[in-house]
């Protein structure tokens, strides 16, 4: 007589071994890495199952760091940037080392206080073939870079567009001493004061940047 397959069961929700930490489906995770030295993989869980001797394992979508990528990591990119991955993966619920928060671009410009828990991601990617969604973002300063949050950026005030303050031969502590900042296209215009002052800004947050001719795609 042929044996019966284990039965699984889904479960709603899943507690961390040897912790009182109660994670979901939903809820993104850090799982446990081989090497203790390397930061912890994040995942989102997709679902939740038991076998009969109560054996879990957990279906998740993985987040890649940039590093993880096959263009690897770029100067805009940011130190808690992840990328929503296809790639999907059966994982013993026992490497779950607790919950995170991936918050979206916009969300995480706008934190106070970034914690350890605190990620963000602004593309989907393929890893099979490497490529992003979206393949265009806007980019900034004379240097055509995306944002990075991590970044100090200063907005003049005529076309509203954002600078590193390298780029424009400044130093961090200069901006900060400064009250307003007019770019070089912006002085080179008939009629405007040459004024080189600065409002330092570190995120130039959609709240501060309206759409114009000088939001460029890349």
């Amino acid at each position: 007589m042929a044996k019966s397959k284990g039965v699984k069961k889904s479960l709603d929700s899943y507690t961390v071994k040897g912790t009182h930490k109660v994670v979901k489906v939903g809820d993104t995770v850090l799982m446990r890495q081989q090497d203790p030295e390397k930061p912890p993989y994040v995942a989102k869980i997709e679902k939740i199952e038991a076998d009969a001797k109560n054996n879990a394992k957990v279906r998740v979508r993985w987040y890649y760091r940039p590093e993880e990528s096959m263009g690897g990591r770029r100067q805009f990119h940011g130190s808690k940037e992840l990328f929503l991955s296809d790639h999907y993966d059966i994982q013993s619920a026992d490497t779950i080392e607790g919950k995170c928060i991936v918050h979206t671009f916009k969300n995480y410009t706008k934190l106070e206080s970034v914690g350890a828990e605190d990620y963000f991601c602004r593309f989907e990617y393929k890893a099979s073939t490497g490529g992003f969604t979206p393949d265009r973002v806007a980019v900034y300063c004379k240097c055509e870079m995306p944002y990075n949050p991590d970044d100090l950026m200063v907005q003049c005030e005529i076309c509203k567009d954002w600078f590193h303050p390298s780029c424009m031969s400044f130093t961090p502590d200069q901006v900060k001493k400064m009250e307003k900042f007019i770019c070089p296209d912006c002085t080179s215009q008939p009629g405007e004061k040459k004024v080189r002052q600065s409002s330092p800004r570190s995120s130039p947050t959609p709240d501060h940047v309206k759409p114009d001719a000088k939001r460029r795609k890349r």
